[in-house]
């Protein structure tokens, strides 16, 4: 499957000045995947996992001097790492915390060495260590496949193409805006992580992809026992599944329907952001850029990381998924908000950390609330998800009037186009929205 962070990972090796890199996001959302494969373009790969081979672990012991480390790893696995030639790659690599800090030494007295490393519970890791060092180590973030990169894992270029060169004036035309229409009503029952997509790219079989969902809730919910000398498992399921029920609006600890404080709630729900199951949604007042300046950290929404485990989670009636008119596809619970606000999540360049923002105003009598607010070029501008009629835009038409701002997007089922200051914006175009600024 072709991902963007393939492209980022390529470019990487290239770079004279390039760092050790982190390979940061949730379990199963690729990461090993795309790491061997670079470690195709090199003469040598090694790959360790110190989590499956925990005898690794007593290299890191002592001394985390890089020539000594590569000479024993390299006798281990029965082959040279050779500076300039070798890929070296720790997965699981938060399994070893000496391990985390050989990183930044590579850097300083191997740079002719590709070190990668990555881990699935790696945030909870990075926690403990005060310091990687600055300057020596980079970061990439990694999530689930976009609904562009679905598109590719079927082969459909074609009309990753025609998206990208659609616009108000130039709309989609009907017989592939039909079948964009139908490839997303898919990708919201399927979501983007790799082992469902790749299951229904191979067999077109939805029941298997929706049990296979499951099971990775499963997986995930087993993963919390590593946790609990953080916060109870139980506690973290709560949590977890309470976030899909209050998606689409301000998420309120005393909703989730634990014994347990707010306080307790706030940490355990702190603990599964860090660990790239649950993205928060951060207020903003929108008055300038950068959008993050500005947030209210007491009022955030919550999105989890996929939209079809979130559609597992919410119980899905799939009969009426499938047979649902459009117009109810899109205002049905929270789900088109959910894949809008992953989309945006995924629109940074892979190196930064990402982010996403809404807007509400609270008050009596005037109520007002804009499902996102992305920086567009150097310009802020609100997102509507909604199916409505033109009438129904009045929280969209109440901050372009209060930000003084020229555009606002309806994002739904219908083609591009463009009336007033309200341009829609069709749900398989999402990606395209919210690129960051132009240097300089």
């Amino acid at each position: 499957m072709r991902r963007k962070v393939d492209r980022d990972l390529a470019r990487r090796r290239q770079d004279a000045h390039r760092q050790v890199l982190l390979v940061r996001g949730a379990r199963q959302v690729g990461k090993t995947y795309s790491v061997r494969e670079l470690g195709k373009s090199f003469p040598r790969f090694v790959e360790l996992n110190l989590e499956e081979n925990r005898e690794l672990q007593i290299f890191f012991r002592g001394r985390l001097t890089p020539a000594p480390l590569c000479e024993k790893l390299g006798a281990y696995v029965g082959r040279p790492i050779v500076p300039g030639e070798t890929l070296l790659f720790l997965d699981e690599v938060q399994a070893c915390p000496d391990a985390l800090r050989a990183l930044r030494f590579f850097q300083e007295q191997m740079p002719a060495l590709h070190v990668v490393a990555a881990g699935s519970l790696l945030e909870l890791a990075l926690a403990e260590i005060p310091s990687l060092g600055v300057g020596r180590i980079s970061s990439l973030f990694m999530g689930p496949l976009t609904f562009e990169e679905f598109l590719l894992a079927q082969g459909e270029d074609a009309l990753v193409r025609i998206v990208a060169e659609a616009d108000p004036t130039h709309p989609v035309e009907e017989p592939f805006h039909r079948r964009l229409v139908d490839l997303v009503r898919t990708y919201l029952l399927v979501g983007g992580m790799p082992s469902a997509v790749r299951l229904y790219v191979e067999s077109r079989d939805l029941p298997a992809c929706f049990k296979l969902l499951d099971d990775l809730v499963v997986a995930f919910e087993d993963d919390f026992a590593k946790y609990r000398s953080r916060a109870p498992a139980t506690r973290l399921t709560e949590v977890l599944r309470s976030a899909a029920f209050q998606a689409g609006g301000k998420f309120k600890y005393s909703k989730v329907g634990t014994a347990a404080s707010s306080h307790a709630v706030k940490d355990a729900l702190a603990l599964l952001v860090r660990a790239g199951l649950l993205h928060q949604v951060l207020h903003t007042d929108a008055r300038g850029l950068p959008l993050g300046a500005q947030v209210d950290v007491r009022k955030f929404k919550v999105l989890l990381l996929d939209v079809g485990i979130h559609q597992r989670l919410l119980g899905l009636n799939v009969p009426a998924w499938l047979t649902a008119e459009d117009v109810e596809l899109v205002n049905r619970g929270s789900v088109a908000e959910v894949f809008v606000g992953l989309e945006f999540l995924a629109r940074p360049p892979a190196h930064l950390r990402p982010a996403v923002h809404y807007w509400h105003r609270e008050g009596r009598g005037c109520q007002a609330e804009v499902d996102y607010v992305i920086q567009e070029g150097r310009e802020i501008e609100p997102v509507e998800v909604k199916a409505g009629t033109r009438g129904q835009m009045q929280s969209l038409r109440r901050f372009l009037d209060e930000r003084g701002r020229a555009r606002g997007i309806r994002v739904s089922l219908e083609n591009f186009g463009r009336y007033e200051r309200i341009e829609p914006v069709p749900l398989d175009a999402v990606g395209r929205l919210g690129r960051p600024a132009p240097p300089g």
